[in-house]
């Protein structure tokens, strides 16, 4: 096998690209990762650096993995700036690095893409990835990887770091009402005053999907980003207007958005991405402070949704105990980190075997005190 590299996704095909992918993550998609480049949200100057990895039999792509040099941690959800703090105290350069992963996208999926009877690919790739540590990088890291990754890199020494998100699991729901039927009383309760609460205040939330958005609402999307955004202390505007207007000419059949109205004016809304039986929460944004109206537009009405349309699961990203309270349960997710200083990587995998511990304490204890009633089973992983 030919290991290439490649400075843009477009230097690659995107039929093969996309057949590597399959049925996976929407976010390893060619066109959603060639929507970040030509919009130049992932670039150079934002320290994002293309550098995909591509192996060849041939003229056949057989395995890839979406590489970046990175010239910081922003934009992750790893949060690594703690190790590159302790690097610079012992002498020891931590950027730049190399990530493989999907900017700016907390979602979990294959990440060393491998064609059938290709496996073999997997670990090519990751002694590459070594390889260019050894040359040029202090760390290569695997952000939100699936167990085809995890146990290829671990088998190959790679440290592995764990983390937890909320899911909602659709148990066979054939209304809304099933689904508040499903939470404990106390957050039952909760969740139908938070819709009532809403409704009340005249506000009409409505699903678009594919084909059927509407053109004006497509150029609306990125003004609600970039007002919560940058209201936000902690915001950082990763994405630019052209990116959301790419997304709406070659991304647009894998789009849902969700939006809330008060008399006809667009007050807010969020960005959803569909594929199979999932659908992804991504981008949210608001233009008035109504109570409970981030809850309705991004998770109750995303819920509707799912029902209505008979998907399986709902991921809405990272963060959010409050989404516990609401029936969404616990997963594990994984990221794999190759170190090449010792000094550095024993110091990191101390940390990394108490901090997993910690973890499954944690995953532990919210698995005892879920919002879904006693006499039902947990959501399926």
């Amino acid at each position: 096998m030919k290991l290439r590299v490649h400075a843009a996704i477009r230097e690659i095909p995107r039929a093969a690209w996309d057949a590597l992918v399959g049925d996976g993550s929407p976010f390893l998609e060619w066109t959603w990762l060639d929507c970040l480049e030509e919009a130049g949200c992932v670039a150079a100057d934002t320290g994002w650096l293309p550098q995909h990895l591509t192996l060849w039999e041939g003229e056949r792509l057989v395995g890839a993995c979406p590489l970046y040099v990175k010239a910081h941690s922003l934009g992750e959800f790893v949060f690594d700036q703690g190790w590159a703090a302790g690097a610079a105290r012992a002498g020891i350069r931590y950027y730049p690095k190399l990530l493989v992963g999907v900017p700016f996208t907390p979602v979990g999926g294959a990440r060393l893409l491998a064609a059938a009877g290709h496996e073999a690919a997997r670990a090519a790739l990751a002694e590459a990835l070594e390889g260019l540590c050894a040359e040029r990088f202090s760390s290569a890291h695997v952000t939100f990887c699936g167990p085809e990754e995890i146990a290829t890199l671990e088998a190959r020494g790679w440290l592995r770091r764990t983390d937890h998100q909320y899911h909602w699991h659709n148990d066979g729901f054939r209304s809304f009402d099933d689904y508040l039927g499903s939470l404990r009383s106390k957050r039952r309760n909760q969740a139908r005053r938070e819709w009532r609460e809403i409704a009340a205040q005249e506000v009409e939330i409505t699903a678009h999907v594919g084909a059927d958005i509407p053109d004006a609402l497509l150029g609306r999307m990125f003004d609600l980003y970039r007002a919560t955004v940058d209201a936000l202390p902690w915001g950082r505007r990763y994405l630019n207007a052209r990116f959301f207007a790419l997304l709406g000419a070659r991304f647009r059949e894998r789009l849902c958005l969700v939006v809330a109205r008060r008399a006809g004016e667009l007050i807010a809304g969020t960005v959803n991405v569909q594929k199979g039986d999932t659908l992804y929460g991504r981008y949210w944004g608001a233009l008035r402070p109504l109570r409970h109206l981030h809850f309705n537009v991004c998770y109750y009405a995303a819920i509707a949704h799912c029902v209505a349309r008979g998907l399986a699961r709902f991921e809405p990203g990272a963060g959010g105990e409050f989404k516990h309270l609401r029936g969404f349960g616990a997963r594990e997710t994984t990221s794999m980190h190759w170190i090449g200083d010792p000094r550095l990587r024993a110091a990191v995998g101390d940390f990394l075997e108490r901090e997993r511990a910690a973890v499954a304490d944690d995953l532990a204890a919210l698995g005892a005190h879920s919002a879904l009633r006693r006499d039902r089973p947990p959501p399926e992983p």
